[in-house]
């Protein structure tokens, strides 16, 4: 993804903007607070999402660079038939490991990066899901993998993996609420 920098030579000093901009759990944007609904808008966003050498996810809105406070990951990831696709609309790659975070978010580490699942997509998602053994797996495995960590679950062949939710940003380099 390559954000447009070039109306930062023409003004170079504009002041960052902090706190008006966030990415909800459903890969939403949000203005302070209020969901952004305006296609061209969302568009625009999207193209112009970005990350800087420090991990923090922003907008490049003309020379101002706009912070976005992410509710969790960088990412919000759909399934689009049998693909992964960004909250961009950027296909995220294949899946190169699947973690469980103690309150049950799935989370996948892509080429991308690493993203939430929808919530809207986990009912496709976890019918998906196998034992390794191959056997279907029910809610007592689901359940013994959150509360303890352990189980032999997969999808696609990749074994789910527990992580804490507080890890992943020091794990994946980015930073949730950026602050002047």
């Amino acid at each position: 993804m390559t954000v447009d920098l070039s109306a930062i030579a023409k003004w170079p000093n504009v002041p960052a903007c902090y706190d008006w901009l966030s990415l909800d759990r459903r890969g939403d944007w949000r203005l302070q607070g209020e969901r952004v609904t305006h296609s061209g808008l969302i568009q625009f966003i999207n193209r112009q999402y970005g990350c800087d050498e420090s991990g923090c996810w922003f907008v490049q809105n003309g020379p101002q660079r706009v912070f976005v406070a992410l509710a969790y990951t960088p990412w919000i990831f759909r399934r689009e038939a049998d693909c992964l696709v960004s909250h961009t609309g950027e296909a995220a790659g294949t899946a190169q490991a699947i973690y469980l975070d103690e309150d049950g978010s799935l989370l996948l580490e892509t080429a991308l990066g690493i993203g939430l699942l929808d919530d809207r997509d986990l009912p496709r998602f976890l019918a998906e899901c196998r034992m390794l053994d191959g056997q279907a797996v029910d809610d007592p495995a689901f359940i013994a993998l959150l509360e303890t960590g352990q189980g032999d679950i997969a999808w696609q062949g990749l074994p789910i993996q527990t992580i804490a939710a507080v890890d992943l940003p020091k794990r994946y380099k980015f930073n949730p609420a950026p602050k002047a």
